[in-house]
């Protein structure tokens, strides 16, 4: 016997909570049209979230593209995500950066911040700090460009917040696993 709100539906029977983890997936594609569109409607088609996505021809030669994804889900999900690019037609090659050993993740920002006075001043010694570069500068604004992990660039754009932060542009995260072997 089911009590109000229960289902018989097998989807329900392991309610626990589900841990979700971060991934970085590489994914190595023919540069053709299409392609990005395919591997985006695999991703919203089942539900599955994008956090990051970056993509450039890495092979000139061969044509080949790289799309770099940062996704998220529980160990299930992750897994579901992995096989089905892989049975993608375009699709080379997917690796898991996360599980396949060490790997190199580095995100650019562009961030533009409004002051004068005091607040410039103090929004020069931070850049110098989190080593942004100054890439314009006007008598009321800067545009800082800052490379690193997200959590660096995150901590940097919380501290522009209240000396001034217009406006952020950010890339995606760009990985390579570390050592001689091919990603």
């Amino acid at each position: 016997m089911t009590t109000p709100g229960q289902s018989h539906s097998a989807y329900f029977l392991d309610d626990a909570p589900k841990t979700t983890e971060r991934h970085t997936l590489s994914v190595l594609v023919d540069n053709e049209p299409g392609v990005l569109a395919r591997v985006i409607g695999l991703f919203s088609g089942r539900g599955y979230n994008i956090d990051s996505l970056t993509v450039s021809e890495t092979e000139h030669e061969k044509h080949l593209s790289r799309i770099t994804i940062v996704t998220t889900g529980t160990p299930m999900v992750i897994t579901q995500i992995k096989n089905q690019l892989d049975r993608m037609v375009p699709v080379h090659r997917v690796i898991d950066l996360t599980v396949s050993g060490p790997a190199l993740e580095r995100e650019l920002a562009l961030i533009k911040v409004r002051g004068t006075g005091e607040m410039r001043v103090e929004a020069l010694r931070l850049a110098e700090a989190f080593n942004a570069r100054v890439m314009d500068a006007t008598t009321e604004s800067f545009i800082f460009e800052i490379t690193g992990k997200g959590d660096k660039i995150d901590q940097f754009v919380t501290i522009m917040v209240p000396l001034g932060l217009v406006e952020v542009s950010r890339t995606g995260v760009a990985a390579i696993r570390r050592g001689p072997e091919r990603t």
